[in-house]
């Protein structure tokens, strides 16, 4: 970010933070993947706790909190989803929370994200294949409908962390660290996108970067069948147990 969107970022965030008790803002987008331009807007991603009262009446209800505006000249892209849903989405490989709560861009950090953490990575498994290679392939359709390079590095983005996250267990999101690893040569790409946006590729270089996209889906299913991480979350007890006992530490905070 430039020190400009920084100073956007934190001030609305101090707001967003004061309507509802976050746990983790990430930013999220290009900037994590590697592939900003001057004018990306700035993808804050959060995950909030609700009150604990507010989950015990008849219609408990928990909605993702969205919000889109422009500040002094930043776009900014705000959302975040309550705990609950975020534990349950991670348990079945979410990839969107996975990377809210282990990305290396957190705007705001908390003590009950550091609480959270080592459950996340305990609960990685093979579902998250599933994840990204389905985002994966939306991106891939839009590639072939726009010839952008934004969605072709987006295809590239997910593919790559969905295979380095099945071979290792670790998280990275951004394509530049992870394509040299894998072989690909991502300069051209970097450079279409970062001086025309929303230009289509050249013939050449989008045929390239066809051959490039198959390669990484092989390589993202092929790691499914290599991975050593288990098939589903070994720890969803501990995980619910820990929900549990922090609704009921708020609710008794609160009393």
């Amino acid at each position: 970010m430039t020190p400009h969107q920084s100073v956007v970022a934190n001030r609305f965030l101090t707001t967003a933070c004061a309507a509802r008790e976050a746990v983790v803002v990430a930013l999220s987008g290009a900037h994590a993947y590697g592939f900003p331009s001057p004018d990306s807007d700035l993808d804050l991603k959060g995950v909030h706790i609700a009150p604990t009262r507010d989950l015990l009446g008849l219609h408990p209800a928990t909605p993702p909190v969205e919000q889109i505006e422009v500040v002094e000249g930043v776009e900014l892209d705000y959302s975040s989803h309550e705990l609950g849903m975020v534990c349950d989405g991670v348990l079945k490989g979410n990839g969107n929370f996975i990377e809210r709560i282990l990305g290396d861009l957190l705007l705001v950090r908390t003590p009950l994200l550091i609480e959270l953490q080592p459950l996340v990575r305990a609960s990685l498994s093979k579902r998250c294949h599933h994840h990204y290679r389905g985002f994966a392939l939306n991106q891939r359709l839009e590639a072939a409908r726009t010839h952008r390079a934004k969605k072709v590095l987006y295809v590239l983005r997910t593919t790559l962390t969905g295979t380095h996250l099945l071979r290792t267990g670790e998280l990275v999101t951004d394509v530049t660290r992870l394509a040299p690893a894998c072989g690909f040569d991502l300069e051209d790409l970097l450079e279409a996108k970062s001086k025309a946006e929303k230009q289509p590729l050249s013939d050449r270089v989008y045929t390239a970067a066809e051959a490039t996209m198959d390669r990484a889906f092989l390589m993202l299913d092929a790691a499914l069948a290599a991975s050593t991480l288990p098939a589903v979350a070994p720890n969803a007890a501990n995980v619910d147990a820990w929900l549990i006992e922090t609704r009921l530490r708020r609710a008794t905070l609160a009393s």
